[in-house]
């Protein structure tokens, strides 16, 4: 009987020949499949009360777009219809990776939304969460669900419950300087803690 091990080395070994034959750099495949991974990923982001509190929602997508990511900034009261659009995007195909950002209120409803996804059996990839004003929990498919809060305020953490499939962390960000409800948006350290998350994600 031959080991599996001996086949994995065997497959290893002919993809490095296919590799060096083509004439290709292995690190242009990396490129590309990074850039692919950019190309069909889609950020959701969720602005809070009145859409002038959470203008640190609008500075991350720019970012983002800069970055060769798709984003779009939407008011929270438009949670189910924002989320139903990304599933057909999904199930389209066009989209294949999604990512949830929320301040405020719109970090309120992200637990809605990836649980109305996992309806849709749609699985969301990353949610970042800002200050929730609201206790909220967590049930559904997500990767990875970030809370970043700020304890001494008006911020709560993210209850798990036993229907969640994914991870989730809850980080308190009141040691930040100058970090406060109306400003964790807008807060270029917490703006970056959020971008790194969907680096990571991609």
């Amino acid at each position: 009987m031959r080991s599996s091990g001996g086949c994995s080395r065997r497959w290893l070994l002919a993809a490095a020949v296919v590799i060096l034959v083509s004439g290709v750099p292995v690190g242009a495949y990396a490129q590309q499949a990074k850039a692919t991974a950019r190309a069909t990923a889609h950020v959701y982001l969720m602005r809070g009360v009145l859409n002038i509190f959470s203008l640190g929602m609008d500075q991350i997508a720019s970012k983002l777009e800069r970055r060769g990511i798709s984003a779009t900034v939407t008011n929270y009261l438009f949670w189910s219809s924002v989320a139903d659009e990304a599933a057909a995007q999904y199930k389209s195909g066009r989209v294949r990776t999604i990512i949830l950002v929320g301040h405020s209120s719109g970090a309120t409803v992200l637990p809605d939304m990836v649980a109305r996804l996992t309806r849709h059996g749609v699985p969301v990839k990353l949610a970042v969460g800002l200050d929730s004003v609201f206790h909220t929990s967590l049930s559904g498919r997500v990767g990875r669900y970030i809370n970043f809060y700020v304890a001494n305020g008006v911020g709560t953490p993210v209850e798990r419950t036993k229907q969640l499939h994914g991870e989730l962390s809850n980080v308190n960000v009141d040691a930040i300087p100058g970090v406060g409800h109306i400003t964790i948006d807008k807060n270029e350290i917490v703006q970056q803690k959020v971008i790194n998350a969907i680096e990571a994600a991609l």
